[in-house]
């Protein structure tokens, strides 16, 4: 059984797909997806998701801000954060982190909200799901500021080895997305090759970032397979021990009994 450690279930466009939000689901589910955690990216969405997982017993949320939302809005404090991670089957805080590829002009904004889901993160000891790109210095700089027991996830890993180093030092986990699948990324596989097995975790990031052979379609959780497969062998093993491992590092990550 696979786990989906990363979707945005309320981000498909569910308009012309066939059996809807249930659909969706039920596919994962037969392709041997046995959890998902969908994740929050704004105050809206943290307490709407905890409506959807009440309905589910293997869907998973989390509460916070994407870094790349509109720096005009009010940036989140710390008691909303932690208020929302107290809701049922919340399991992490975030998607939260630092963005200079797209929006390295609101750098102060993110660093802000960044540190206050650090905190919270910390008070609530659950852990946090952290987005990173163009920002490995100052999101490794943070994380050893702010280290915590809950630990978390540099989810949708696309960076350095050096950085995925740095950030297992402080307890974190390593995700890998569809992009692991592309043609381009070979580089990225080669950091794959490195990670211990008992640091990875496997995710979508639907409805983004579909992997081949589905690129450039709207991706979702059963596409999670794809992913395991390639990253099964780029370490040289089977899916189902890469699934048997991913498992257990998503239960140990996130506190949950198995």
């Amino acid at each position: 059984m696979l786990i989906d450690s990363h979707c945005h279930l309320d981000r498909l466009d569910l308009s012309e797909r066939e059996g809807g939000l249930e659909g969706v689901i039920a596919d994962a589910q037969a392709r041997g997806i046995s959890q998902l955690l969908t994740v929050a990216v704004d105050l809206e969405s943290s307490k709407s998701l905890t409506e959807l997982t009440a309905k589910y017993d293997h869907i998973y949320s989390s509460v916070g801000v994407h870094p790349l939302q509109d720096e005009e809005l009010p940036l989140p404090t710390v008691e909303q954060i932690t208020e929302l991670a107290k809701l049922p089957k919340v399991i992490a805080v975030g998607e939260t982190g630092l963005d200079n590829f797209y929006s390295a002009d609101s750098y102060e904004w993110q660093h802000e909200s960044f540190t206050r889901h650090l905190i919270a993160s910390k008070e609530v000891e659950k852990p946090l799901i952290v987005h990173t790109r163009d920002a490995r210095d100052e999101t490794i700089k943070l994380l050893k500021q702010h280290q915590s027991n809950a630990a978390g996830v540099l989810h949708c890993f696309t960076e350095t080895w050096e950085m995925a180093k740095a950030a297992m030092e402080f307890g974190y986990y390593i995700s890998f997305s569809g992009i692991v699948t592309f043609k381009n990324a070979g580089e990225l596989r080669e950091v794959v090759k490195k990670i211990p097995l008992d640091r990875i975790l496997v995710e979508t990031d639907s409805p983004w970032l579909a992997p081949v052979p589905y690129r450039g379609q709207q991706n979702e959780p059963k596409n999670v397979y794809e992913v395991a497969q390639c990253v099964a062998e780029l370490k040289g093993i089977s899916i189902e021990e890469l699934a048997e491992v991913t498992t257990h590092n998503f239960f140990n990550l996130f506190n949950i009994s198995q």
